[in-house]
């Protein structure tokens, strides 16, 4: 199973984009409640972690964010992930940044696969870390890595933020909303996290 990193850069957009959407206080209280160092809230104190330890903190936030607001969290995380999309791609490399550009100008049945393997490079920190592929008429995004689950257990799929960021990224390839699923999950004891994105056809 391959080890569960993040990048420090992405741990900060999810820290900045968080602390936006609820508050810096509110925020606080939830670091508080859980027993989480405070200057978890703060994304300039996040810069300098590795990418295990990175992917620590993004996955205890995230526990900590269910715990406090129970089902109400799945809504919070699935509009950060939404939120992250485009700050993540504006500070992508060039090479990625080039990538998405020429998406755009593809046909509309040929820019979905393609944005989310754009979407797949901005999350993997090793080669294949995230895959896509094609599955009958539908897409299958697959994490293999998921810090979202470090350290974490549940009966039900927990990675709300990636499906966010998916979501985000199809509609702004196209600008249609899509049926995505996340069918396996690692915090449920699945090898890899993996959501269905139903084209339909």
């Amino acid at each position: 199973m391959p080890e569960s990193l993040l990048s420090a850069r992405f741990l900060k957009h999810f820290v900045n984009t968080l602390s936006a959407d609820l508050g810096p206080e509110a925020l606080s209280t939830v670091l508080e409640k859980a027993e989480l160092p405070s200057e978890w809230s703060q994304a300039e104190h996040l810069g300098t972690l590795d990418e295990v330890h990175a992917a620590e903190v993004y996955a205890r936030l995230q526990a900590a964010l269910r715990t406090s607001f129970g089902r109400g969290a799945r809504g919070i995380l699935l509009r950060i992930g939404g939120k992250m999309w485009n700050p993540l791609l504006a500070e992508a490399s060039l090479t990625v940044r080039t990538q998405a550009g020429l998406v755009k100008r593809l046909p509309l049945g040929l820019r979905r696969k393609s944005t989310l393997e754009t979407l797949a490079r901005l999350l993997s920190v090793r080669d294949g870390g995230v895959t896509v592929h094609t599955l009958d008429l539908n897409l299958l995004f697959v994490d293999h890595a998921s810090p979202s689950t470090l350290g974490q257990s549940d009966h039900a799929p927990i990675c709300f933020v990636t499906q966010g960021l998916i979501r985000e990224a199809l509609f702004w390839a196209v600008g249609e909303e899509h049926d995505i699923e996340e069918i396996n999950c690692r915090a449920a004891g699945a090898a890899d996290c993996k959501f269905k994105i139903t084209l339909g056809g």
